[in-house]
């Protein structure tokens, strides 16, 4: 893997809003020093998806697998044997920068609802165990459901070999209880520039190497382009509202983060 600058750790290129001009948003990646995409799968689609993305920018964007809690329904047994047979496939491919580098986007979300929320549970769990299994990271989504989150994660505690919080946008409290888990890290994205959050004060008690950077394109563009569509290009804002909330150089934030991601992505 090159000597990457701003590893942009999650975002959905393989999504609709980029169907017209995934081109152009991936050479204003380049052009802004984003040296590598990384890209979560959210449910049965996304398996095909995900991958034809990165097949098109191999060594550049790199493949997940998972099942979104958001997406989690009463068939999950069924796509989650799909992903699996995928994701096994995938291990006897010889093509390194087209191999899962990821489980994920997993985890467990009750913001809107808890429909679903044994399902969720277990479809989740199960994920955890492939990482075990297969010694690949976790990718976690958590949106009020950490206390369920953290339940299951223990009970595998001395055998993950780590992953990302995506999208924190918890207080001190909340992070310290994440970061009890050894190799995992806070993914942290544009919340961290807009103007009501309060991360920007929880951060500098955190040590910047138990995070990385992240956009979650298309969703939640940081300031100043807060109201657009997101895409990876604006990770350059989150590393320069990072480097000033911490007092250091935007070159430090880069190769603190870069050497993170590489080490927990297993990319170098």
């Amino acid at each position: 893997m090159p000597d990457y600058k701003f590893v942009d750790t999650h975002a959905h290129l393989d999504g609709e809003e980029f169907k017209d001009d995934l081109p152009l948003v991936i050479q204003r990646a380049k052009d802004s020093g984003v040296g590598a995409i990384f890209l979560p799968g959210v449910d049965s689609s996304s398996v095909t998806s995900v991958m034809k993305v990165c097949r098109q920018y191999p060594g550049y964007c790199f493949p997940m697998i998972g099942l979104q809690p958001e997406e989690v329904r009463a068939d999950w047994r069924d796509v989650l044997a799909m992903m699996r047979k995928a994701l096994d496939d995938n291990a006897t491919e010889r093509v390194d920068s087209l191999r899962y580098i990821a489980i994920g986007e997993c985890g467990l979300d009750f913001y809107w609802s808890r429909e679903f929320e044994t399902e969720q549970l277990a479809a989740f769990e199960e994920q955890v165990q492939w990482s075990v299994e297969t010694r690949l990271p976790l990718m976690i989504h958590c949106r009020k459901a950490q206390n369920e989150l953290l339940h299951i994660l223990r009970n595998y505690e001395k055998d993950l070999p780590g992953g990302v919080f995506h999208c924190f946008t918890g207080n001190e409290k909340e992070a310290a209880q994440l970061l009890e888990f050894d190799n995992f890290v806070l993914g942290i994205g544009g919340v961290l520039t807009f103007k009501k959050s309060h991360l920007p004060e929880v951060l500098p008690h955190i040590p910047l190497e138990r995070i990385v950077l992240e956009t979650d394109s298309p969703y939640m563009a940081p300031v100043p382009m807060r109201g657009k569509r997101n895409e990876s290009a604006f990770v350059a804002y989150v590393l320069d509202k990072m480097a000033d909330v911490y007092g250091i150089s935007r070159d430090e934030v880069d190769a603190i983060t870069t050497k993170t991601a590489k080490r927990l992505f297993r990319l170098d």
